[in-house]
């Protein structure tokens, strides 16, 4: 009769897992997709000043929120032209890529480009300041 192997208290539970990158591969391509559909596809003068800056989807690939930046004064309007767009941007992407489900697309307007603008308007008076005082 063979010996059963006796089993220890210590479980290492990382060892052996893999990491799943599928997430980050369907957001980046998302995001790719979407960005050349705005360029080339929506003819929406709403959607002329948008950027995409990032995607960032669920583990289960179901939902999917894309970040997107423009300008100030155009919130409202590219807010309603993404609304009205979105069921078109999901039918494209679910053409283009080979995918069983299609990932519900959010879109959400991407304000650490404008905190950061804050961020750099505060570094350049602090700047200022230390200029004038050590003349």
């Amino acid at each position: 009769m063979a010996a059963k192997k006796a089993k220890t208290r210590f479980a290492m539970p990382e060892l052996g897992r893999t990491v799943n990158r599928r997430p980050a591969r369907v957001a980046d391509a998302i995001r790719k997709e979407i960005a050349m559909l705005l360029l080339q596809k929506l003819k929406d003068p709403r959607l002329a000043q948008v950027s995409v800056t990032a995607v960032d989807i669920s583990p289960d690939l179901k939902n999917a929120r894309v970040l997107y930046s423009c300008p100030d004064e155009d919130v409202k309007d590219v807010q309603a032209g993404l609304a009205s767009a979105s069921g078109f941007v999901r039918s494209y992407l679910a053409k283009i890529m080979s995918m069983r489900y299609m990932p519900k697309l959010l879109f959400v307007r991407d304000l650490a480009i404008k905190k950061q603008e804050e961020l750099e308007k505060i570094f350049r008076e602090i700047e200022n300041e230390r200029k004038k005082t050590s003349e």
